[in-house]
């Protein structure tokens, strides 16, 4: 693979590593080791008669030095003797770290793998644990890393815009989400790549490429263009690869890597490289093209909800401005989606549950890019529910993570927001939401 491993991104800062207040017991990795230290005894230290766990954890740790052989033996023993040792979190952590210095992969999954099972919110244990199994590279570790990643992707995208830093702007945090899920999106399908599994690998990179085009997600496409034996279909993937821009540190690419594979599968279909210099700058024209409207969409200058017509699947349109004074209900969703495939037979639940209710609209809103896919998706998935076209409507109402419900009263206010997916008390809120927006209940 051309480019650095996605999973730099779960690399720990000390900080985080080291939360015992202990971190001056533990020397830089570049220290040099000295010779081995004995072992921690089971028996209460001299200085600690009693026995007590924060005292025999800085004994431990002070007694290992800079060697970390010692430390990896000392914590373990700490651990034996305290299995339940209010720090054990950061015990754990501590031996991730040493075990990584040691490169004992091994130790380093076992203990970050115990880690999780007391703290199983902590993503950030879960990547390194991720970076690990694929260093390990055989299917059993590579499935579990696909485990991880996707417990993590759920997170990010079931996040509701609430538990934003106050330190962060709405925009800067609506930007770092999508980044996150761009990278765990190609972090799932490098891996389900190198598992061999290119439909899953696919389907996540097209994900990555649909919510933002990145030079990594295309040269994972065309690798797996290759691997099937499709040189036709690599040489589109491998272009966009080499003329679009690197946007994370994350993604570096190799672009001298990615111009051997296009000439290499140029020559398969072509028989030389004759045209593909033309090729790589129309690929290149493409890419920082600005799209040509030539029919102005008739909502590019609304300023109210009410100013939007939406298309239909069947050609005909919607004004929502018939709607004025309705109490409007709208769930935004793409067919790549998963958790909107899981919120749908909710909200048409709800919908269903306000049938014969006029003073109520029910909308599902698309908002995919590339909307030729929806028809065949809705065909198959056999969606019942209204359905019409964002056209800028998600835009004009912020929406960036998908699925997105939202309450509309009969004023023209947002007043319920739901960002992200969450079974538990779904119906529930969304019903609260509807009765307390007007005045007409079922």
């Amino acid at each position: 693979m051309k480019f650095m491993r996605l999973s730099a991104i779960a690399v720990f800062c000390a900080g985080m590593l080291f939360p015992l207040g202990v971190v001056r017991a533990v020397a830089p990795a570049a220290a040099p080791l000295q010779s081995p230290a004995p072992p921690l005894k089971h028996n209460p230290s001299p200085s600690n008669p009693q026995g007590d766990p924060e005292l025999e954890l800085q004994h431990a740790i002070d007694s290992a030095g800079n060697d970390r052989v010692a430390l990896v033996r000392n914590l373990n023993a700490y651990l034996t003797r305290f299995p339940d040792a209010p720090r054990r979190a950061g015990v754990f952590r501590a031996l991730v770290e040493a075990c990584q210095q040691l490169q004992d992969v091994p130790c380093a999954i076992e203990n970050a793998e115990k880690l999780i099972a007391i703290e199983p919110q902590d993503s950030d244990i879960m990547l390194v644990v991720v970076n690990l199994l694929q260093k390990q590279g055989d299917d059993a570790s590579l499935t579990r890393a696909v485990g991880y990643v996707t417990r993590v992707l759920d997170r990010v995208e079931k996040l509701p815009v609430g538990q934003k830093p106050d330190r962060l702007s709405l925009a800067d945090w609506q930007q770092g989400q999508l980044r996150l899920r761009v990278a765990f999106y190609n972090l799932r399908g490098s891996i389900e790549r190198q598992q061999k599994n290119y439909d899953a690998a696919e389907k996540d990179l097209a994900v990555s490429f649909q919510l933002q085009p990145t030079a990594a997600a295309a040269l994972l496409r065309g690798e797996i263009c290759e691997a099937r034996g499709d040189p036709a279909h690599a040489i589109p993937f491998y272009l966009q690869a080499f003329v679009l821009p690197e946007t994370t540190a994350q993604m570096t690419v190799d672009r001298h890597g990615i111009r051997q594979n296009l000439g290499n599968v140029w020559r398969q279909v072509h028989g030389s490289e004759q045209g593909l210099g033309d090729a790589i700058l129309a690929a290149y024209d493409a890419s920082v093209a600005v799209p040509k409207n030539n029919a102005k969409s008739p909502n590019a200058d609304a300023k109210s909800l009410y100013d939007f017509t939406l298309p239909r699947l069947d050609g005909s349109h919607l004004s929502l401005a018939q709607w004025k004074g309705k109490r409007i209900v709208l769930s935004f969703w793409a067919t790549w989606c998963g958790p909107c495939q899981e919120l749908e037979p909710l909200f048409a639940k709800v919908a269903q549950s306000y049938g014969g209710n006029d003073s109520i609209e029910f909308l599902a809103v698309n908002v995919d890019d590339d909307q030729s896919g929806v028809p065949p998706f809705l065909a198959r998935e056999k969606w019942t529910q209204p359905i019409a076209l964002g056209d800028g409507l998600d835009n004009f109402l912020h929406v960036v993570n998908l699925p997105t419900v939202m309450v509309i009263d009969p004023a023209g206010k947002v007043v319920y927001r739901a960002a992200g997916y969450s079974s538990g008390d779904f119906e529930d809120r969304l019903e609260k939401a509807i009765d307390q927006a007007g005045t007409a209940g079922k």
